[in-house]
C-alpha cells in the first residue's frame, strides 16, 4: 500500500482515503449494511484514512464508521469535521456554530458516534469563517489536543489565507480543499508545501463526473446533493458539456495501461503532489475496490501529466 504523510504530524496513511459523505445518505439512497461492508473492505485492502463529518447525514456517516471499524480502531486514522450543529434524528443541519462550547460539544458527540476515545484529525468545516474570529477556534483545538480528545486538526477551506492562519497552530497537520483534474488549485498546493500540510483532496472525481458515468442530460433524485447547489457546478447544464469535452480530450491517457477513468483521475492527483491524499466517495464495495485499485497502477508519469496539460491548454503549475 502506497503511503503518504499526514503533514507535519508524520502519521503515515494510505495514499488514497475514503470520503464518507455519500454513505451519510446525502447522495441519494444508501444501504447501511453495504456501507459497513464497503468500509471494512477498504480496511482489508489497506486503506487507513477515513474522512467524514457530523454534517453527513446528521452523524449517520460517523455512526457507520464507528460500527464498521469498532474492532479495528487501531488500524484506522479517522478524520471528522465540526462547525455545524446537527439533528441526529432528522439527519439535518440546524445551524452553523463555532464557539468553544459548540466545538467541544460536537467533539464529544463525534467520539460517541465513532465509538472511539480520540479523533485523529478534527477539521473545521466552515470554509469561509472569518479569520479574525478563527483564533479562538484554533485555541480550542489546541486545548482538545492537550486533553487527548484529538491528535491533530485542520481546516476544510479553499482559501490560502485561512489555511496559512490555521497552520500557525502547533498541531495543525492538514488542509482539505477541492482538487481534481478539472480544478487544479495551484495556490492551495503551494500553501501545503510552504506550511508542511497534508493536501486532503475533496471532490477528487468531480463528484462522479470524472468516472465517465454521466452524460450532459444526467438527472439526480431530489435527495442527492448533486441535483443543485451553489457550492459546485459540475452538473450545471451550462458547465457540464465543456467539462465532458475536456474529459474526452484526455480519456486515452487516463485509461492507459488498463486503468478505468476514475483510476486515471486519481492517478493524476497522486502525481500532482506527494502531499496529495484523495478521498473519493463510495456507496458500494465495488466502488471501494475500483478506487483502491488505482494504487496498483500508481501515479501518472511525468510525460502523461505534461500531455494532459497540453491537451487541456493550460500551463503546468
Amino acid at each position: 500500500m502506497m503511503k503518504r504523510l499526514l503533514g507535519r504530524s508524520e502519521v503515515a496513511v494510505s495514499a488514497i482515503g475514503m470520503g464518507c459523505w455519500a454513505i451519510g445518505s446525502d447522495w441519494g439512497t444508501v444501504d447501511d449494511t453495504e456501507s459497513v461492508r464497503a468500509l471494512q473492505r477498504a480496511l482489508d485492502l489497506g486503506v487507513t484514512f477515513f474522512d467524514t463529518s457530523n454534517a453527513y447525514g446528521g452523524g449517520r456517516s460517523e455512526h457507520l464508521i464507528g460500527q464498521a471499524l469498532a474492532d479495528r480502531r487501531g488500524q484506522a486514522v479517522i478524520a471528522t469535521k465540526f462547525g455545524y450543529i446537527v439533528n441526529e434524528r432528522t439527519g439535518r443541519i440546524n445551524r452553523n456554530e463555532a464557539s468553544p462550547e459548540a466545538i467541544r460539544r460536537t467533539c464529544e458527540e463525534a467520539l460517541r458516534r465513532l465509538n472511539t476515545d480520540y479523533i485523529d484529525l478534527f477539521q473545521f468545516h466552515l470554509g469561509s469563517y472569518p479569520i479574525k474570529e478563527a483564533g479562538e477556534v484554533r485555541e480550542t483545538l489546541e486545548a482538545l489536543v492537550a486533553e487527548g480528545k484529538i491528535r491533530f486538526y485542520g481546516w476544510s477551506t479553499d482559501d490560502p489565507k485561512r489555511a496559512r492562519f490555521f497552520a500557525e497552530g502547533l498541531h495543525c497537520a492538514a488542509v482539505q480543499y477541492e482538487l481534481n483534474l478539472f480544478n487544479d488549485n495551484v495556490p492551495m498546493l503551494a500553501v501545503c508545501d510552504e506550511c508542511n500540510l497534508a493536501s486532503i483532496n475533496r471532490s477528487p472525481l468531480a463528484m462522479g463526473l470524472l468516472t465517465g458515468k454521466y452524460k450532459a442530460d444526467a438527472q439526480f433524485p431530489a435527495n442527492d446533493v448533486r441535483r443543485a447547489s451553489r457550492w459546485w457546478d459540475y452538473f450545471q447544464r451550462d458547465k457540464m458539456p465543456a467539462l465532458l469535452q475536456k474529459l474526452d480530450a484526455v480519456r486515452d491517457i487516463l485509461t492507459s495501461d488498463g486503468r478505468t477513468l476514475a483510476q486515471g483521475a486519481l492517478g493524476w492527483l497522486l502525481a500532482r503532489s506527494e502531499r496529495a491524499i484523495p478521498i473519493p466517495g463510495f456507496k458500494t464495495v465495488t466502488q471501494v475496490e475500483e478506487n483502491v485499485g488505482t494504487l496498483r497502477f500508481g501515479p501518472l508519469t511525468a510525460a502523461q501529466m505534461q500531455e494532459i496539460e497540453r491537451l487541456l491548454a493550460r500551463s503546468e503549475g
